[in-house]
């Protein structure tokens, strides 16, 4: 199978690529267009701020090409955030493939944090990609912005307030969770969307 992440600015790729070898793949990491069109898979990770991503895109022509791939692509942490339709993060507009507002958790008691970072149970209805999970499993975060439950939220995290820690709609799926770092129960989400 040919698993495509795409590379630009965005840190933590090389933690993906070691998650995706444990699972017996070698991913072709690339900012080329056409290999991320002929990939089967394509992966959109990122940590790091939001506007600065989305300049790399744009001046690397990569959001069209996000937004026009017709394959699974699976967008993690701020992958999730980059592919909805704006971001309070440097107010920037993002991919708009998701039509939600990214928004800056806002503490309400002394002991919300931000970021929200460390393990937390996610809700999961029974979309392909979250099967063979169990029940509330617990997965790794790190994020000061979330994205805010929406019709296309599959899986629902709870810090400060109820967000989606999963999105899908039509070929694109997300976790604002790290699959890569969320021991068996991530490795089974990467299966899954290795299988869709």
């Amino acid at each position: 199978m040919n698993v495509a992440i795409v590379k630009y600015n965005a840190g933590n790729i090389y933690s993906v690529v070691n998650a995706l070898r444990r699972l017996n793949i070698e991913p072709l990491l690339t900012d080329n267009a056409e290999e991320l069109r002929k990939a089967d898979k394509v992966i959109f990770p990122g940590q790091g701020n939001a506007r600065e991503a989305m300049e790399y895109l744009h001046e690397h022509h990569l959001d069209e090409v996000i937004k026009g791939l017709k394959q699974p692509v699976l967008g993690i942490c701020v992958g999730q955030q980059l592919l909805c339709k704006h971001s309070e993060e440097g107010d920037v507009d993002c991919l708009g493939i998701f039509d939600v507002e990214v928004k800056r958790f806002q503490p309400q008691r002394h002991e919300d944090k931000v970021p929200a970072m460390g393990w937390n149970k996610i809700k999961t209805n029974d979309n392909p990609l979250l099967q063979h999970l169990g029940n509330n499993p617990y997965v790794y975060f790190v994020h000061s912005y979330y994205v805010p439950t929406c019709k296309e939220t599959i899986a629902e995290a709870k810090y400060i307030l109820p967000y989606s820690a999963c999105l899908h709609k039509d070929n694109f799926y997300t976790c604002q969770f790290h699959p890569e770092k969320s021991g068996k129960v991530g490795e089974q989400i990467l299966k899954n969307f290795l299988e869709l």
